[in-house]
């Protein structure tokens, strides 16, 4: 959610960073709505307070059997009683109207959110990691997957496309992926180890920004509830509407979750495969602070999820996003993309993002800094640490072996019962 002060003082600026986002001009259209607001505000005030006085000098005016004077204001007082529901309605409208146009726009970029149109333009910051010399040609994990537990048809059969049953090995791998990421981000990151509702209401999803633009990626049950895309829904809307105390500041929680999206935009994309699914685990990062801790904290969170690529041992890179392929909610992102043999390519395993006070408007969701009378929008950062079937895929790519066996990564060997080896069937 946008500030309208802001937007009221500093117009041209709005714009210019619409711009930046491929978006026309929108502060005229705004300003329009907002004049009208607070016109019709100002009317209904003056007519309560007119028709509070009015009532009063009736009762002076009888008293001084003055009924001409009487009858006036009782003609007055029934005039502005039969004006205030049409008042209201109209307050209620345009209220509503600018609210739900300000939702509709997304954050403003950072001043140092490089220019684009598309992930194109995105600036690639730095590479960790060798790339691994085969000396076979790797495998697709969807073609040696099954043979090691990855049942794509059973998962198909049981709930349609996009959707993967795990067995025997393969199975224990994700586990211990999921809890060896929980772990380090819980233990040693300092994030505060979580379970979260998977289902939630409209409010939870307007306040992370999925709602009302995104319904069509969502799922939704036949009570009115959402299934989670993400645990930053629920993690971060433990604040929604509420005052945290200063001292508790910065709150940094993570949250290991099923998470369920519909991939309406994604038609005909890693249709093979587990990349991507309707259905899949992650381990959410979450965190919220004071304006001033922010940077920080982006920083912070951006070397939590590298340090789990980096333990396994995965090649990646940072990469900036611009300003055409960040999210709705973000200001600034920094994705992370591991190396997929089989593509011969980086794909993206992590998304890390500084919202501002952009959700925290939405949430209304504060702090009162201390030594000040007055209450201050937080702000919030969301990312993945990791995302748990992605990670699974460049495990399996990256540890293949020629014969179809697939290497444990050091890392998860204490959570693998003495398994080292996945074997094929």
């Amino acid at each position: 959610m946008h500030d309208i002060r802001f937007i009221r003082e500093n117009p041209a600026a709005f714009d210019a960073a619409l711009a930046r986002r491929g978006l026309s001009p929108l502060s005229a259209e705004i300003l329009a709505i907002d004049e009208k607001s607070r016109a019709i505000k100002t009317e209904l005030q003056q007519g309560q307070a007119r028709r509070n006085e009015a009532s009063k000098l009736i009762g002076q005016a009888m008293a001084a059997k003055d009924m001409e004077k009487a009858e006036a204001l009782k003609a007055e007082v029934a005039t502005l009683k039969d004006r205030m529901p049409t008042l209201e309605a109209e307050d209620r409208d345009t209220g509503e109207a600018l609210v739900a146009m300000l939702a509709a726009i997304p954050n403003l970029p950072a001043d140092d959110v490089p220019q684009g149109a598309d992930e194109a333009d995105n600036v690639e910051l730095s590479r960790w990691g060798a790339v691994r010399e085969f000396d076979f040609t790797p495998q697709d994990h969807a073609d040696f997957g099954p043979a090691l537990g990855l049942d794509f048809e059973g998962g198909a059969r049981l709930s349609g496309a996009r959707f993967t049953a795990l067995r025997g090995t393969m199975a224990r791998l994700h586990r211990a992926l999921a809890q060896y990421m929980l772990d380090t981000q819980s233990a040693t990151n300092g994030y505060e180890e979580t379970i979260v509702p998977l289902l939630v209401k409209d409010d939870a999803l307007f306040g992370t920004g999925q709602l009302p633009k995104f319904a069509e990626d969502l799922f939704k049950t036949t009570d009115g509830r959402w299934l989670i895309p993400t645990a930053e829904v629920s993690l971060t809307n433990l604040v929604n509407d509420q005052i945290v105390p200063v001292d508790s500041l910065p709150l940094r929680l993570t949250a290991l979750t099923p998470c369920f999206r519909s991939e309406a935009g994604s038609a005909g994309r890693d249709t093979r495969g587990f990349i991507r699914q309707h259905q899949f685990e992650k381990v959410e990062l979450v965190a919220i602070c004071a304006p001033e801790e922010s940077a920080a904290e982006h920083e912070r969170m951006v070397a939590a999820a590298e340090g789990i690529l980096q333990a396994l041992n995965l090649p990646y890179r940072k990469v900036l996003l611009c300003t055409g392929d960040m999210g709705f909610g973000a200001r600034k992102t920094y994705d992370l993309e591991v190396w997929l043999p089989s593509q011969n390519t980086y794909r993206e395993i992590s998304s890390v993002s500084n919202c501002g006070d952009f959700q925290a408007r939405r949430m209304n969701a504060r702090f009162k800094p201390e030594g000040s009378k007055q209450t201050v929008f937080l702000h919030t950062l969301n990312g993945s640490g990791l995302a748990v079937g992605r990670t699974l895929v460049a495990v399996l790519e990256n540890y293949q072996q020629a014969d179809g066996s697939v290497i444990v990564p050091d890392a998860l060997l204490p959570y693998m019962g003495g398994v080292t080896k996945l074997e094929p069937r």
